[in-house]
């Protein structure tokens, strides 16, 4: 019954990107931006989707599983920054993407004041090409890891039939192919985790036996903050906090989430996408903590337990065989969708950031898709890296790359072509060095690099006058 679940809602998720061919038309526009015809509710849902899909499901949920209530300010931090930053930046992203007629992420960067910065695009779409590609192999690391639960595959022949999977989607419709099954597996995910949260909560006696048994895990387990020498006590939980808060800033970094805002049908609708975006990344996120709560009770610690595979092997252990089904192909799908939109955006850098093409040809972008998917699976089943930490590292290096430069721009300050690759390469810089020295135990290393970045412009300016 699990096998016939999982297969038939793996295809039923397939089907629906299929089914996007209906709309679909051969041009660069429509395989990379949808037409810029997506209504609101879909792009707030799949741009969640995408953004926490296979971290959510598999990173988050193991880290919640080892360190407890402290997993919390991730969610706090993440959710409020990423707010802050779409007040002034996802409008002015949708505006300018159609005014300046652009489909890649670093090419509307280049071109955000109306001049053609070469070396910004250029820069950009490397960036994007080396650490989205490495952040599409740990989205096939986190399927092949659903399929190993289920099937017991090796994580390399699964990371190879997601590959195959993400292939089909891209062919099919291009970017709408994505969002539509986006939506398609949230949903059933969202309908799945809530079925195990409460079926779990049931199995240990119910709410206030759940809570009580949580506190006796460990003395640290529901602690707000993690443990710290009391000399750093007044200080680290601050860090902390403001470490993910600076992550959820670098939302705006992140070509494969905002291309979904620039896929809107207008930029009127953006208000209205803001309040479906944020309705439901509070409750996806609720559910994921919860449902990490009940794995870590019903599922004890191991030394031979992984706790990114806590999900699956908490619907194994919980759930009907039907419903173990439907959380194993949304997990699968979910984080084949993502994958598939971050070659999509590797497939824009390429074709028109990194070869700097003026023509822009649909069969070019097919065949490059191609080549990127084939490069993404080899990383993906060479690497032995966990999830957390691999997406952890490219999120960082996007976050700090871009979203100076896109904040300073979204306030419409004039920046030189010059000052923009500063704004750029110095975030880079910062990160890189503070991850090497190990400064990323004491605030998340997003922060010092977005604020590198900012500061870079303030010193620019002041030695201009």
């Amino acid at each position: 019954m699990i096998f016939l679940s999982f297969c038939f809602f793996l295809f039923l998720f397939t089907l629906i990107g299929f089914l996007s061919v209906l709309k679909k038309k051969n041009t660069s526009l429509d395989y990379l931006l949808a037409n810029q015809e997506i209504k609101p509710w879909l792009a707030a849902i799949s741009a969640i989707s995408t953004s926490n899909s296979g971290y959510m499901f598999i990173g988050q949920i193991g880290f919640t599983y080892v360190y407890g209530l402290q997993s919390v300010w991730l969610m706090f931090g993440l959710i409020f920054g990423d707010f802050i930053s779409s007040l002034f930046v996802h409008k002015n992203l949708r505006k300018k993407s159609q005014e300046l007629k652009v489909v890649s992420f670093a090419n509307l960067v280049s071109k955000w004041h109306g001049k053609n910065y070469k070396y910004v695009q250029l820069f950009g779409g490397v960036i994007i090409l080396i650490f989205l590609s490495t952040y599409a192999a740990a989205q096939l690391n986190a399927g092949s890891k659903s399929m190993h639960i289920l099937f017991d595959i090796d994580y390399k022949l699964g990371a190879i039939i997601g590959g195959i999977i993400v292939l089909l989607y891209c062919f099919s419709g291009g970017i709408r192919a994505s969002i539509w099954t986006d939506v398609a597996q949230s949903l059933v995910m969202i309908i799945a985790m809530s079925l195990m949260v409460i079926f779990g909560i049931k199995e240990l006696g119910g709410l206030s036996s759940f809570v009580n048994q949580l506190h006796k895990i460990s003395p640290d387990y529901m602690k707000w903050f993690p443990s710290t020498n009391f000399s750093d006590f007044f200080l680290a939980p601050y860090m902390f906090i403001v470490g993910w808060f600076f992550s959820g800033v670098g939302v705006i970094g992140q070509p494969h989430v905002m291309v979904r805002f620039m896929t809107i049908d207008n930029t009127k609708n953006i208000p209205k996408t803001r309040v479906y975006y944020y309705t439901w990344y509070i409750l996806f996120y609720s559910l994921t903590i919860s449902a990490a709560f009940v794995a870590r009770l019903l599922i004890p610690e191991t030394n031979s337990i992984d706790p990114e595979l806590a999900l699956p092997t908490l619907a194994v252990n919980l759930l009907p065989e039907f419903f173990v089904g439907v959380v194993l192909a949304g997990i699968f799908a979910a984080t084949m969708s993502t994958a598939d939109s971050q070659i999509l955006a590797c497939t824009a850098s390429i074709t028109n950031d990194i070869l700097l093409s003026k023509k822009n040809s649909y069969l070019i972008n097919k065949l490059v898709t191609i080549i990127v998917t084939v490069f993404v699976v080899t990383i993906a089943i060479n690497d032995n890296k966990n999830v957390f930490t691999l997406v952890l590292m490219s999120w960082s290096t996007l976050a700090c790359c871009f979203s100076p430069l896109l904040i300073v721009n979204s306030f419409k300050q004039k920046v030189s072509e010059f000052l923009s690759l500063m704004m750029m390469f110095i975030p880079l810089i910062t990160l890189l060095l503070w991850r090497h020295y190990g400064l990323n135990e004491f605030i998340y290393e997003v922060a010092p690099g977005i604020l590198s970045g900012i500061l870079t412009f303030f010193i620019f300016k002041l030695f201009r006058k």
